[in-house]
């Protein structure tokens, strides 16, 4: 599948939520496509030389779901992870516009949260609360859902973003809560 790419200096996963401000004339155009080419948010990679391919390999395909202007006169909108992509060659359009090819990956199955691991969810509440703009993305938090938990700690951790990419990139959320659990326990 072929994709416009928004480069970020963080990740979103699938079901993830996150406010962009649009202003450079490659992103109004990639924005004003979104209905006839998707797009993916991916994550700058300042490892990489090569000033075209500085991303990370696996990105996430986005949907808008809500837009404004702002008042600073730029767009806003709102968008919503869909799917874990792993793109396979980028280029660069005339206007500075990347896009790739890009294999969509499985998506991880929901489960339960394992009683042992409810004190994930807890404190991500927690972060929830300290951060109230933050909560306010989500209306309907998922605090039972491994998977979604998992995603979302994934999102907030600060860990180093091959990490992250290491993480977004497993077969299932599995290794994230076995990581987000001995991070807990050390932390206490």
């Amino acid at each position: 599948m072929q994709l416009a790419l928004f480069p970020l200096s963080a990740h979103l996963l699938p079901g993830g939520v996150m406010p962009l401000r649009i202003f450079e004339p490659r992103y109004l155009r990639m924005i004003a496509e979104a209905q006839t080419r998707e797009f993916a948010l991916c994550m700058l990679d300042p490892r990489q030389p090569d000033a075209l391919r500085n991303m990370y390999p696996i990105a996430t395909r986005v949907r808008i779901i809500d837009f404004d202007r702002l008042p600073d006169g730029l767009l806003g909108i709102k968008v919503q992870g869909v799917e874990r992509l792993r793109i396979r060659d980028l280029w660069q359009e005339g206007d500075g516009l990347r896009v790739c090819d890009a294999q969509p990956l499985p998506p991880w199955q929901g489960g339960r949260l394992p009683q042992d691991q409810r004190n994930l969810a807890q404190a991500l509440r927690e972060v929830f609360s300290d951060y109230p703009e933050y909560a306010a993305l989500y209306h309907e938090p998922a605090w039972d859902d491994a998977c979604w938990v998992a995603q979302r700690w994934i999102e907030v951790l600060p860990i180093p973003a091959e990490q992250k990419q290491w993480l977004m990139a497993c077969e299932d959320y599995r290794p994230a809560l076995r990581l987000l659990s001995n991070l807990l326990v050390t932390s206490h």
